[in-house]
């Protein structure tokens, strides 16, 4: 991992070190709970934050991403999501909840090697030779000789502990492994997912606001759905209560803010300045979280999270960037138009390992 802060080597050097401290830290908080006692809403608000801000540091690119999503893509996204949903609910209604289950169980096998090997590759790629790190190796299916798939050696040795936790998970459905998918997916989500800009990250976050209320409060749908979909699209969080022996977080409750807080990190990163509206748009998070665990014990109902999420964060960064006056700077930034100088000096000086 890379990060590009302009004439400041030991800036970047602080963040490498700081990504590092965060990983062990959530790792060690995903397995604690198998040693110790931990309270679950203590437990949902670390993982959650440490969650969001591992992705946000690995979101950090030597180079800009080509593709971004746009306007109209972020005004789409909760119908699309809606529709989604309200399919998954008549499934379960009027098909074998089992079926299902065992169908999603084969999907999400293979896409949580994938989510996993990804997660773990840059830690691993350093322990190997260089040559594993850098030379394809290209398969092409044996029917259809014009798709073919692209890997190094290096993403195959990743890989054997995903094929084991995914494997653990497919056959136990154990809380850990489901965390241990589930937060592959988040870290992935929220480092390969570019809103661009942060117009587009306020109309996506804006819509989902509405999309959570609509789906949680009106309707039994979004509640029914988190219940019955065994797959590792939420967060368990062992408690003591026999009658309910886990409290959930939804993923979407981390990559769809997560995105938009690792936005805020790479416009520091931009502008080669300490990371200051990374840490505002965190801690609106922090606090959007924090506010929804308060309300849910307080009535002791589901909360939809982004209810709270959304307005922290965006109001705790717009009012930090209206305190710096840099207003016009934030709403006129595009990511996928931005172009460091310091990226044409490392682009040719290392090769990027897809």
């Amino acid at each position: 991992m890379q990060f590009i802060y302009p004439g400041d080597h030991s800036r970047n050097i602080t963040m490498k070190n700081t990504e590092r401290i965060a990983n062990f830290a959530l790792a060690g908080l995903t397995f604690a709970p198998l040693v110790v006692k931990i309270d679950p809403n203590v437990n949902v608000i670390l993982t959650a934050c440490l969650t969001v801000f591992v992705g946000c540091y690995r979101s950090v690119k030597p180079t800009p991403p080509t593709e971004t999503m746009s306007n109209e893509h972020a005004m789409r996204f909760p119908f699309v999501g809606s529709a989604m949903l309200l399919s998954l609910f008549l499934l379960f209604k009027f098909v074998s909840k089992d079926l299902v289950n065992t169908v999603l169980t084969g999907y999400f096998f293979v896409l949580g090697i994938v989510a996993l090997s990804a997660t773990l590759l840059p830690f691993i790629k350093r322990f190997l030779p260089k040559r594993w790190n850098e030379d394809l190796i290209i398969w092409r299916f044996p029917y259809w000789r014009s798709m073919e798939i692209e890997f190094t050696r290096s993403q195959i040795i990743a890989a054997i502990p995903g094929t084991f936790f995914c494997a653990w998970y497919a056959l136990r459905k154990h809380w850990l492994a489901n965390n241990i998918l589930g937060l592959a997916f988040c870290i992935q989500g929220i480092e390969m997912l570019s809103l661009g800009s942060f117009k587009t990250g306020a109309i996506l976050l804006a819509g989902l606001f509405v999309y959570d209320i609509f789906w949680v409060f009106f309707t039994p749908v979004m509640v029914s759905v988190a219940k019955s979909f065994d797959a590792p699209i939420k967060l368990l969080f062992p408690t003591s209560d026999s009658a309910r022996p886990f409290s959930m977080l939804g993923l979407g409750d981390i990559v769809i803010p997560g995105i938009f807080v690792a936005l805020a990190l790479r416009f520091d990163v931009f502008r080669g300045k300490q990371p200051q509206y990374f840490k505002s748009a965190f801690v609106g998070y922090t606090a959007g979280l924090v506010l929804t665990i308060v309300v849910m014990n307080w009535f002791q109902a589901a909360q939809p999270a982004l209810l709270y999420i959304v307005p922290a964060v965006i109001g705790f960064l717009a009012a930090h960037c209206i305190w710096n006056g840099d207003v016009k700077e934030l709403l006129e930034f595009d990511e996928s138009k931005t172009a460091n100088p310091s990226q044409e000096i490392d682009d040719k000086s290392s090769k990027k390992v897809e």
